[in-house]
């Protein structure tokens, strides 16, 4: 008889070396769920424009213009941004492109980093035309 070798059944996180782009595949499905959250922010202050009381959307603005407030709408841009970018990586991958090491580690620093830049980029423009007080 031959010796049996112990060995998971299926691959499990501590088999792998932890690389960027593992981990970014498991951001974007973070992200995905962050934007569920955010959408119900997004969709309170619609409900509260669209109801026409001026009591129930400046309980709103009071609620996104306090700190925490605007940190959860800053990390809401950033999620909307980094699973964008990161849905276009998929994308790109889905075309059977971007498979080499180096391309998949440049794809992955550049949803990374765009990501990153386009939300401060979004909030410098916000402030700079006037829609954030």
């Amino acid at each position: 008889m031959t010796a049996r070798i112990e060995r998971p059944l299926s691959p499990h996180m501590q088999v792998y070396r932890w690389t960027l782009t593992m981990a970014l595949s498991i951001v974007h499905r973070a992200t995905g769920i962050a934007l569920y959250v955010g959408t119900l922010l997004l969709a309170w202050w619609l409900i509260a424009a669209a109801s026409g009381s001026a009591a129930a959307y400046s309980n709103v603005q009071a609620f996104t213009g306090s700190i925490i407030g605007r940190l959860i709408v800053f990390g809401y841009t950033w999620a909307l941004m980094h699973h964008m970018l990161s849905g276009i990586r998929h994308f790109v991958w889905d075309l059977g492109f971007g498979f080499k090491a180096n391309e998949r580690e440049t794809l992955t620093w550049a949803a990374l980093i765009g990501g990153v830049v386009l939300t401060i980029l979004i909030w410098i423009i916000a402030y700079a035309i006037g829609g954030v007080r």
